[in-house]
């Protein structure tokens, strides 16, 4: 799912048990920009990993997000899903909060966790502003309520336009935990959106 702060950026996500229902997400907030909004992608990517047993125990949610190299420490707001169907963003004036889409793994499980921020809002510089500083080799930390830390290291990154966004290989089935980070890049369209999606993409180690 594409998604947009400031600067560009969209967000796909995934939705069903047996189906990843992935959606276009704008909330880059410029000082002209709109709330964030959001429209469903017309395609699914089926996933191939089973669902997990009642039985088995749920991993904690993430709480806090660090990555050393850019000076970023955040915590991280719960995001999931709009009354419309569309993907939920940090809110504008949470600009220097991140988010992890809960629809998706949690960090350090097997899967693909997304975690979604702003580069800029209307109320200035935020969380993933320099997140295109990243270096391939950077430790990124996200952390639990109990304490327990999971650390990736970044294999890539990537500048996507939102109408050619690569929603398999961000949000599709993985038997290893990875970790995508997602905000916005690029030019600006004619109304003010930002008009790409940066991507990093993240192992565990």
């Amino acid at each position: 799912m594409p998604f947009t702060p400031h600067s560009s950026r969209r967000t796909v996500l995934s939705v069903a048990a047996a189906a990843l229902l992935l959606a276009p997400v704008t909330g880059c907030g410029g000082a002209d920009a709109p709330e964030p909004s959001g429209r469903m992608a017309s395609h699914a990517a089926q996933s191939s990993e089973a669902p997990p047993s009642p039985d088995a125990p749920k991993a904690a949610a993430p709480t806090q997000l660090s990555v050393p190299s850019l000076g970023i420490d955040s915590e991280l707001l719960r995001l999931g899903l709009n009354d419309d169907g569309t993907v939920e963003v940090p809110p504008a004036d949470k600009g220097m909060t991140a988010g992890w889409y809960a629809g998706g793994a949690v960090p350090g499980q097997p899967g693909a966790a997304v975690l979604i921020g702003h580069n800029d809002t209307r109320f200035g510089k935020a969380v993933f502003h320099d997140l295109h500083k990243i270096a391939k080799g950077a430790d990124i930390a996200v952390s639990d309520g109990g304490g327990k830390e999971a650390h990736f290291t970044v294999t890539g990154t990537e500048s996507v336009s939102k109408q050619a966004f690569p929603t398999k290989k961000v949000y599709g089935a993985t038997g290893e935990p990875v970790l995508r980070l997602i905000t916005c890049d690029g030019d600006f369209d004619p109304d003010g959106h930002p008009v790409d999606n940066l991507i990093v993409y993240a192992r565990l180690r």
